[in-house]
């Protein structure tokens, strides 16, 4: 399943090349200014920026809450194409490593969406249902990958490394958040590689 090209005004109809590019540049734009200002920022800002008017964001996604669905779809299916890019592209502790830095990336846009993913998620919207298991499944191919090559602990769990990395989800606001959520990514992963089989890595 492709999170991240539903259209968000409904209808299902391919839309046109320019029509697309219009749209892709609207939720890169709208995923940016989420993570960093928060989902109460404004969607004429983030039409100005895309470089579109509001009349085509309007088009395209009939209300925040249709914007922010897609986001968030969008973010879920790039964590999980990403496993597969970066175990194809890095040794498997390089590729998980790599892949829990983006993990900070999309808490921020998470936590920046948080008030309208609330709202979908008491509107029943299917959003929830659809990508539940997504971001667990793609963390457990790369800690197996891990285990496998020798290249972290053998005991080494996802589902106790997706606790530790959500944790950064209820870190306090601040200026140093994202530098602060790395460094402690960092630390996690040399606790992972702490007596893994491997001594090369």
């Amino acid at each position: 399943m492709d999170y991240g090209d539903r259209p968000g005004g409904g209808g299902g109809k391919r839309l046109r090349s320019d029509a697309r590019r219009n749209r892709d540049r609207l939720i890169e734009t709208a995923t940016r200014v989420f993570a960093s200002q928060g989902v109460d920022s404004s969607l004429e800002s983030i039409a100005r920026q895309a470089g579109v008017g509001i009349g085509t964001l309007y088009r395209h996604f009939p209300s925040r809450e249709a914007l922010i669905e897609v986001v968030y779809r969008r973010e879920v299916a790039a964590m999980r194409d990403a496993a597969v890019e970066l175990l194809r592209e890095h040794r498997p502790d390089e590729a998980l490593s790599l892949w829990m830095q983006r993990f900070v990336d999309y808490i921020a846009a998470k936590r920046g969406m948080h008030e309208s993913l609330k709202i979908l998620y008491e509107s029943d919207s299917p959003l929830f249902a659809e990508t539940s298991g997504v971001i667990p499944l793609a963390l457990k191919t790369l800690v197996e990958r891990a285990v496998a090559a020798g290249a972290i602990r053998r005991d080494a769990d996802s589902a106790d490394v997706l606790h530790a990395l959500s944790s950064i989800y209820s870190a306090s606001e601040g200026p140093e958040w994202r530098d602060r959520s790395r460094r402690l990514v960092r630390l996690l992963m040399d606790g992972l590689r702490y007596g893994a089989p491997s001594g090369d890595c």
